[in-house]
């Protein structure tokens, strides 16, 4: 099993920027891709941006294309998202996700941490 533990969500302005941590442990040998995932209120769970293990290649939502970036620490089995420009629509609760496949369909996930974006 790998566990992810989710950090630095919180409340910030409209424009402003938020940077959120994931922890892995157990067995992250199993971990290929890694990714967040949001979901707003009365909306479905999305991913918002992936990094491979090997090369760390990464794909974003067109969403997050140029506000979002994501980098991982293998290292560390660490994973980050620094989050930029924040805009009201970015408001959800965000989820560190873990997929020995593709990251489109994770095997482990956090708990999850909220953001709050606000005017």
């Amino acid at each position: 099993q790998v566990q992810l533990v989710e950090s630095g969500g919180g409340l910030v302005q409209a424009g402003g920027s938020l940077r959120l941590s994931c922890a892995a442990s157990g067995s992250t040998f199993r971990v290929n891709n890694m990714g967040w995932y949001r979901q707003a209120p009365g909306k479905e769970r999305e991913l918002v941006a992936g990094i491979s293990r090997h090369f760390s290649t990464t794909n974003y939502a067109d969403s997050a294309k140029g506000r979002f970036t994501i980098w991982r620490d293998n290292a560390k089995n660490a994973l980050y998202l620094q989050m930029n420009r924040l805009k009201i629509d970015d408001t959800a609760m965000y989820y560190c996700a873990a997929s020995a496949g593709v990251i489109a369909a994770p095997d482990y996930w956090g708990q999850g941490t909220q953001v709050t974006v606000s005017l």
